[in-house]
């Protein structure tokens, strides 16, 4: 029933990218930007993944196929490059590259992080293109579940928009010492989850 299949996509969905849960990552990476700028990248990250997963769930299983490119695969290179970024901000290199950019690289910078990391891996991340592949599977090919399906997609990152917009607010009651910690604490969060993306690729790829 499509009731079922509607119900079954956005739990799945809303439990692997997990808006709520994001918002912490989102005050991390966006440290010391204005409020004007946190906007762009929330903006930005929330259609960039939704266009991720849309097209995941369109045409994923045939592009990765067509491409030779493993699941497993695709989270050891996202973790690899989540990992980076998360000793950056563990180690406050990112907070002094912030205080020495100029002002007019600010919208690049913007465009940098609405991308990544914040729209991939974190938001459409190799679990979250899984799941719209394999959902995109039980719709059947039929018109109604799909256009259900791209529904759901377009909910879950709306969701994650709201989430950061809400973040915003909270970064001024936390104040600079507040951020800072926060930041280097989300970095080693991040630095876990990259690792047990590589883990996970791993695993797989050896079919343990």
């Amino acid at each position: 029933m499509p009731y079922e299949f509607l119900v079954s996509a956005l739990v799945t969905l809303v439990a692997v990218v997990d808006p709520i849960g994001l918002v912490p990552t989102f005050l991390g990476i966006t440290h010391g930007m204005p409020a004007a700028a946190r906007l762009s990248v929330a903006v930005r990250a929330s259609l960039i993944a939704a266009s991720i997963l849309a097209g995941s769930a369109l045409i994923g299983d045939w592009l990765l196929r067509t491409l030779s490119i493993t699941l497993p695969a695709f989270r050891i290179a996202g973790g690899l490059l989540l990992f980076s970024i998360a000793s950056e901000m563990v180690f406050g290199v990112r907070i002094g590259r912030q205080t020495q950019e100029a002002a007019d690289a600010l919208e690049e910078r913007v465009r940098n992080i609405a991308a990544f990391p914040l729209a991939v891996p974190l938001m459409a991340g190799p679990g979250a293109i899984t799941a719209s592949v394999l959902l995109s599977g039980r719709t059947a090919h039929d018109p109604i579940r799909i256009a259900l399906l791209l529904g759901v997609i377009v909910v879950v990152c709306s969701a994650c928009f709201l989430c950061f917009v809400a973040a915003t607010p909270i970064a001024k009651l936390l104040g600079t010492t507040g951020n800072n910690v926060l930041q280097r604490l989300i970095g080693v969060v991040l630095a876990a989850l990259a690792v047990q993306y590589v883990i996970d690729g791993v695993r797989a790829a050896l079919g343990t």
